[in-house]
């Protein structure tokens, strides 16, 4: 039995959105159990089991797309031929087309509408964060900000992402106010949060009903992969779509 993670928000009954945790897959250690990453060294063969159990498991009608994402700031339609699928968020207007990310600490965001059909998945790492990925996804959808919803799914927590200098200059030169997001250590090291980081994104966006945040994948080794604790390790999955005919 698969230990998904169902966002938590007052989405259109429409909305199925999720993220899976390690647990319950194919993969040995280092990768145990549920990786859904094929670009990690873990056997493909076992990446591709787990892939057809999380298919299988959440009667997906259409194959998931899986982005080469590269912790930059372009955002795909997965409705338009797709020339590429390097991109860190994918969005779509079509019923049962799955929009995903992957993460091990990187937080992903799923974003949805209360008044028309549109999902986005989004995968915000510090770099993409600072470089606009949560904006340019946003600007895509061209949806009025007080009708989106979005949930923050688990990331590293505020308590174990440590960062140097250039990652607390990247936000704080370009906002100030994100300088409320990080809190100093010693030795020009600060501990940053990403969830805060982005919550200010999105408000600046005009977007307030922001849900999650509630988790660290760091220090929950049981339910999830880190790389930051384990290294080489596995992925998991964000994943929404519209769950209509």
């Amino acid at each position: 039995m698969l230990d998904l993670i169902a966002a938590e928000w007052p989405a259109p009954h429409w909305i199925k959105a999720y993220t899976t945790t390690r647990v319950g897959g194919f993969s040995h250690a280092p990768y145990n159990s549920l990786n859904i990453a094929a670009h990690v060294g873990d056997n493909l063969n076992s990446v591709s089991k787990n892939r057809q159990l999380l298919q299988k498991d959440l009667h997906l009608k259409k194959p998931i797309i899986w982005l080469e994402q590269v912790h930059g700031n372009i955002a795909i339609s997965a409705d338009d031929p797709i020339s590429s699928l390097r991109a860190d968020a994918i969005y779509s207007k079509a019923a049962q087309t799955v929009c995903t990310v992957q993460t091990a600490d990187c937080l992903p965001l799923l974003v949805c509408c209360s008044s028309s059909y549109c999902v986005a998945a989004i995968h915000a790492g510090w770099k993409g964060l600072s470089n606009g990925i949560i904006e340019t996804t946003i600007d895509a959808l061209a949806l009025p900000p007080s009708d989106i919803l979005v949930w923050l799914g688990p990331a590293i927590g505020p308590q174990a992402f440590i960062v140097g200098e250039e990652v607390f200059q990247s936000f704080t030169d370009k906002d100030q106010t994100a300088e409320s997001a990080f809190q100093p250590i010693e030795n020009n090291l600060w501990y940053a949060n990403l969830y805060k980081l982005a919550q200010q994104r999105l408000h600046k966006l005009g977007i307030t009903s922001v849900y999650g945040g509630n988790y660290c994948t760091f220090s929950d080794k049981l339910r999830f992969f880190s790389y930051r604790r384990d290294h080489i390790t596995g992925r998991m999955l964000s994943l929404i779509w519209i769950n209509l005919p």
